[in-house]
């Protein structure tokens, strides 16, 4: 990375206006999708709590584990990323939301890009192994599942690139767990569902805003290949399958259990109101905004219903 202020190249290239300057750390953050990593922190160190209380644990007394799990995620999570930047390369470029990516300005060589993803992921693994071999194969199989299975095969050439993808997405709080305890308990495969479900939803919301971008850069998303229609009746039946599981948690409590099936039945109600809606876009804007707090909340209940 070169140090000081930059201006992309990217804008002459698309004809665009001038993307802002930037720095050498904020390209570095945006290579490592500091903002996929830090939503994932919360969903580790759920299932990282989740397991230390099941298993009638201190937390202070697994603070080790805490730490490794909670970097080892991060760098693995943060060196994945950066290999993405480095495949969609590409295409990038012609997309609004990512056309100011380092790999795009050229403001990080490829060279470095591969370096650090490829260096940060070998490190992550190590940290994940430390706690327990089930922590890490988990890891591992997020990785796999996030640069190969997604960025690289199915992402460019599936309709269901988002379901693919949903399984790296979903593997964060299953690792927390592991961590603590390799023996999963359904509560850790509930957490496992409650990710894989919910991508579906969040994704098509944000593909169906950026759609003509998504058909410019010839990334086969739902709403490009099948329309808004069948997109919102997907989206509907996948907050649909998220009904049953709080039903599997009873462990968390009653008032977990009431919490999370009014989200569920609040994101169901918005999703209905899609068809009364006349404006796709602002309905699409409505589900994924609802999707963002859903996760937060969730997530933070957990911790917060075992705790009182």
């Amino acid at each position: 990375m070169r140090g000081g202020k930059k201006v992309s190249r990217a804008a002459t290239t698309m004809g665009k206006n001038e993307l802002p300057e930037t720095t050498a750390m904020k390209d570095f953050l945006a290579l490592i999708k500091i903002g996929i990593v830090n939503s994932n922190l919360i969903t580790i160190f759920t299932g990282l709590w989740l397991a230390i209380v099941f298993n009638g644990l201190h937390f202070l007394s697994q603070l080790d584990t805490v730490l490794y799990t909670l970097l080892g995620s991060s760098l693995i999570i943060a060196g994945s990323a950066s290999l993405n930047n480095f495949i969609d390369r590409d295409i990038d470029p012609l997309m609004e939301r990512t056309k100011g990516r380092p790999t795009v300005t050229g403001n990080i060589s490829y060279l470095k890009v591969v370096t650090i993803g490829l260096a940060f992921i070998f490190v992550g693994t190590v940290l994940l192994f430390l706690t327990t071999i089930t922590a890490g194969f988990i890891g591992l199989i997020g990785v796999f599942s996030y640069v190969v299975l997604y960025s690289i095969w199915s992402k460019r050439r599936h309709v269901s690139n988002t379901v693919v993808g949903s399984i790296s997405g979903a593997v964060p709080p299953l690792i927390g767990w592991a961590a603590i305890d390799p023996n999963l308990d359904i509560v850790a495969w509930m957490l496992f569902l409650i990710m894989f479900i919910w991508q579906p939803p969040h994704f098509y919301a944000l593909a169906m805003r950026r759609c003509e971008e998504y058909r410019a850069a010839g990334i086969p998303m739902l709403p490009v290949v099948k329309g808004f229609s069948v997109t919102k009746r997907h989206m509907i039946i996948w907050v649909l399958a998220l009904l049953p599981l709080p039903f599997f948690m009873t462990s968390l409590g009653t008032g977990f259990v009431v919490l999370a099936t009014i989200l569920n039945i609040g994101w169901f109600v918005l999703g209905l109101s899609g068809y009364k809606m006349k404006d796709d876009l602002r309905w699409a804007k409505l589900m994924f905004i609802y999707s963002l707090q859903y996760l937060t909340v969730l997530f933070v209940a957990m911790v917060i219903f075992t705790v009182i």
